[in-house]
């Protein structure tokens, strides 16, 4: 400061003049370093994260478990099925020309189906039977031939191998004509096959040809299910054929039911396919209905019936669950209320419920709904009815803002 003009003349400097850097720097840095300090130290309190909010208690539904004699059961969807169900064919080529039956039409024995164009098979009988006319007119010659060279061998005219070669002339005449007949009467058969008509009473299921189609011998135009006895059936895997099988022939052994009814009915078990279906890979069964009040294409819900076996626990189907690609439940321990995972056994099912054959004790408890939202040895509570599940309150005390504290 000694170097200023004006303090070298002696003059009064004004104090705005000095320069900061030559004031006492040691308090203003002082101050302004604790306030620094306090604005990061508050800074970073409110940043951090809330403690976290402890798990709640939540409320499961429980059973006891207990063992019983069970036969389980199986079932399968069908559908109700003509005992006798025909694909009617015409015996001849042609056009068809009309078809008078439609799907779902009900049919009288001999009631007409279709029709084919007749054209042709009449021309060819009646050229069958101008053959037959030929062939009798040759007979009537031979026969005519055959008296006169009697009469002359009588005489002595002809030898007797002359007279033998027209007999047998005469023989060879009637087999053509007895030919001819015979493709007449063919011929006449064949011109009856233009028509399509029912064997049987019944009810068209189906139709595979329409009118104007040229079809050949054997075709199938309609489906016809016969008036009769009627089938339950179903399809069954490889691994309960030989279960089926056994079934056979047993009076009720198994159990139907309409999807539109309510009542079971007892079929009998007729037929096992021998081979598995091409796509499917299951075995086609047959199961008789006998007189059941029951509709051609109804769908239906087929039981079949297992062996009883003792010891097994059943559970409802959301108690069960997979853990580790095994299935497992989760076992209450009522003096903690916590939870434990205990891996089963499936040996069945019954409806909706699954039946456990190993893995349970008579006396244990059971969570039987909300399983997976639980976790091992999480605490619980039972569920009651009308109660609110409870949740312990959060100790988190709210976050003060960096703002806020800074210019507190």
């Amino acid at each position: 400061m000694d170097d200023h003009p004006l303090a070298r003349s002696g003059a009064a400097v004004p104090s705005a003049w000095i320069s900061p850097l030559v004031r006492p720097a040691w308090r203003p840095a002082t101050r302004w370093s604790w306030s620094l300090t306090l604005g990061l130290a508050l800074a970073m309190t409110a940043c951090s994260r809330p403690a976290p909010a402890p798990e709640p208690v939540r409320a499961v539904r429980t059973m006891t478990v207990s063992a019983s004699s069970v036969a389980a059961s199986q079932e399968f969807a069908g559908e109700v099925r003509a005992r006798t169900e025909s694909r009617l064919a015409f015996r001849v080529p042609g056009r068809m020309t009309q078809r008078p039956a439609e799907v779902g039409q009900r049919v009288r024995a001999g009631q007409l189906l279709a029709q084919l164009d007749p054209t042709d098979l009449r021309l060819a009988q009646a050229n069958a039977q101008a053959a037959v006319q030929a062939a009798k007119a040759n007979v009537d010659l031979g026969a005519a031939e055959l008296k006169r060279y009697r009469d002359l061998r009588g005489q002595g005219f002809i030898s007797a191998m002359e007279l033998e070669r027209r007999e047998t002339s005469l023989q060879a005449q009637q087999s053509q004509l007895s030919q001819a007949q015979s493709q007449l009467a063919l011929q006449g058969n064949q011109a009856t096959y233009t028509t399509l008509v029912a064997p049987a009473s019944g009810v068209l299921t189906a139709v595979e040809a329409e009118v104007g189609a040229v079809l050949s011998a054997g075709m199938p135009v309609v489906r016809l299910a016969q008036d009769g006895p009627r089938d339950a059936v179903f399809s069954v895997p490889e691994d309960r054929v030989a279960d089926v099988a056994q079934l056979r022939g047993i009076a009720g052994a198994v159990k139907v039911k309409t999807w539109s009814g309510q009542d079971w009915m007892d079929a009998t078990v007729r037929e096992v396919a021998a081979a598995a279906d091409a796509t499917t890979r299951t075995f086609l069964v047959k199961a008789s209905l006998g007189t059941q009040n029951v509709q051609l294409g109804q769908t239906l819900t087929v039981r079949l019936q297992g062996q009883a076996a003792d010891g097994v626990v059943r559970l409802p189907l959301p108690a069960v669950m997979q853990q580790q690609g095994r299935a497992a439940v989760w076992l209450l321990d009522k003096a903690s209320m916590t939870v434990q995972v205990q891996p089963v056994v499936i040996g069945g099912a019954d409806g909706n419920d699954v039946l456990i054959a190993q893995g349970l004790s008579p006396g244990q408890t059971v969570v039987t709904a909300g399983v997976h939202t639980l976790s091992a040895g999480q605490k619980v509570t039972q569920f009651q009815p009308g109660a609110v599940p409870m949740v312990a309150p959060a100790t988190a005390k709210p976050a003060v803002s960096a703002t806020s504290a800074a210019s507190r």
